[in-house]
């Protein structure tokens, strides 16, 4: 005979969790105290829910694992819904455990009373709200399978107090059975053939590789397909990573903030095969004026995304690994070269020339972490300027090593999302790319860092500015600025002392290689801030004297 809660833990340790990103409180109490039990269950206490959701995100998009957070009912649970909401605009495998007032005072406004399932309802793949604690063998094991199969994303599942505190015998769950959620994971023989055909005959094709390739695990499948065919690859922001960056295959990131060369090739191509990616407005701008004179191929494991934004003419629903893998062996080398020759004479990415600006910029720093980093880092970021300039600018060469709030775009993501994919890779260095604004909202978790003894490397790009906020005020508002500059920032240098970090700062150019690869090398948590102009803006194909950021990319 077992309590609810200890059957709970039994389901999460045979579902192979290894750790916990949670905030306790009263209604999960019983399920904390059968938690600290577990031998096989590392429970990482955060300092914010939000923070504790966000952690289990970053933690699943480094591991390739389901991310799982838990928290009390009312607030607790509240607290988690931008990081639930996060997780789902980014199809994050996530299960997300929230306590709940008793069955009997369920709708009595209790005491941190919330419907949390009805509140996460749009947010999330399923959520479940447990009412028979006969049924936690079986409700755990489907959130999990639907949390990490087809499309993943988040799953809540909500447990009311008394049902932890249920004494009852335990029968596991091995077998579940879900009617009408079949993901479909092979690609279509007949259209298999039609998008071969095409790969065969196009004279300009294009590759983009989604966030979609990287959760299927199908990086080196795309990049092979790339290598046989000879053709260009462009990537939305969730799919940096899918090709390696330095690969000469691949041309960068897309769309509203992508560089100059993704977009050019976009707007010339004659097709254009997406994969695994959901032709948001970031990457489309205008939908009637994407890919104008291209054919488009959408390969996608969830049929819901295709022709939801633009027309398609092949729709092609599978496991990206597996539909890959059905079109590598019907292709024969191309070599594509009046396309690539076209390709060479568009612009780069940045002007390397920065003149006579005596302030340090961005790509200079960005350009010192690409030469000092090491090969086993991961990079998260927040949301703002500086994610821009990340994407833009750094060489991130392996799936699951650039993680950042895309969908949502949510501040405050990068520190604990960094926490999450240190505890998942303890090995590797993982670099937080913040601004000074980002840096406020996700700064408690440097407390979470600091208890777990993780030695995360914080960028702090500080313009004393919400940067681009700013940048849209100077663009939609004619430049007049309203709550977008802060008089007074904090000292950082003392707040990561508080956090036990080492503090570096950079005011000078000649300070940055210096102080760059101390930073990356020093062996424990630390901080470096770098002192920026509020008055550089990030546009797509910033190019010196090119003009054509005015040309794509603005509205």
């Amino acid at each position: 005979m077992l309590l609810g809660a200890e059957i709970l833990v039994k389901c999460l340790e045979k579902e192979g969790v290894e750790v916990i990103f949670g905030y306790p409180g009263g209604a999960v109490l019983e399920i904390y105290d059968a938690l600290m039990k577990s031998e096989g269950i590392r429970h990482v206490l955060v300092r914010h829910e939000q923070g504790a959701a966000h952690e289990a995100s970053g933690y699943a998009r480094a591991s390739g694992k389901v991310g799982v957070c838990l928290a009390t009912s009312g607030p607790g649970a509240t607290n988690l819904v931008t990081g639930i909401a996060t997780a789902y605009m980014d199809s994050i495998p996530l299960v997300v455990i929230t306590g709940q007032v008793s069955t009997s005072m369920v709708g009595t406004d209790a005491f941190q009373e919330v419907d949390i399932t009805g509140i996460t309802d749009p947010i999330t793949k399923y959520n479940y709200l447990v009412k028979d604690p006969r049924q936690l063998p079986r409700i755990v094991k489907e959130a999990f399978h639907i949390a990490r199969s087809g499309r993943p994303g988040p799953v809540v599942i909500d447990i009311p107090r008394d049902v932890s505190a249920s004494l009852l015998e335990y029968e596991a769950c091995d077998h579940i059975e879900l009617r009408g959620y079949k993901p479909n994971v092979n690609g279509h023989a007949g259209q298999i053939k039609q998008v071969v055909q095409l790969l065969m005959d196009a004279k300009r094709p294009l590759i983009c590789a989604g966030g979609g390739v990287i959760s299927a695990g199908a990086g080196q499948e795309l990049t092979k397909i790339a290598e046989i065919l000879n053709v260009p690859v462009v990537s939305t922001m969730m799919g940096l990573g899918a090709i390696p960056g330095d690969h000469p295959l691949a041309l960068g990131m897309l769309g509203t903030y992508g560089v100059a060369r993704a977009n050019l090739a976009v707007s010339r191509c004659d097709l254009f095969v997406a994969l695994g990616m959901r032709f948001d407005d970031r990457v489309t701008g205008n939908t009637a004026k994407f890919a104008p004179g291209a054919k488009i191929v959408h390969i996608d494991i969830d049929p819901a995304e295709i022709g939801k934004n633009v027309r398609v003419d092949i729709p092609l629903v599978g496991d990206l690994k597996i539909v890959l893998n059905q079109l590598v062996g019907r292709l024969v080398n191309k070599e594509n070269a009046a396309w690539w020759e076209e390709i060479a004479s568009f612009p780069p990415i940045f002007g390397e020339d920065q003149g006579e600006n005596p302030e340090i910029t961005v790509p200079e720093i960005m350009k010192s972490i690409n030469e000092l980093a090491p090969d086993n880092i991961i990079f998260t970021t927040d949301v703002g300027q500086h994610q821009i300039w990340a994407a833009q600018l750094l060489k991130v060469k392996k799936p699951r090593t650039f993680i950042s709030s895309g969908g949502l775009g949510t501040m405050g993501y990068g520190i604990p999302a960094a926490v999450g994919a240190q505890v998942a890779c303890p090995g590797h260095t993982v670099l937080v790319i913040t601004g000074d604004g980002s840096f406020q909202m996700g700064m408690p978790e440097l407390g979470t860092a600091l208890e777990q003894d993780l030695p995360l490397k914080v960028l702090i790009i500080n313009n004393q500015t919400l940067g681009m906020v700013k940048q849209l005020q100077d663009h939609y508002c004619g430049g007049r600025y309203a709550a977008v500059h802060f008089k007074k920032n904090p000292d950082f240098h003392y707040l990561a002392k508080a956090y036990g970090a080492l503090a570096l700062k950079i005011t000078r150019r000649e300070e940055i290689r210096g102080k760059v690869s101390e930073f990356l090398q020093h062996p424990g948590l630390a901080v470096l801030e770098v002192i920026v102009t509020a008055k550089d803006n990030v546009y797509p194909m910033v190019l010196a004297g090119c003009g054509l950021a005015e040309m794509i990319g603005r509205e």
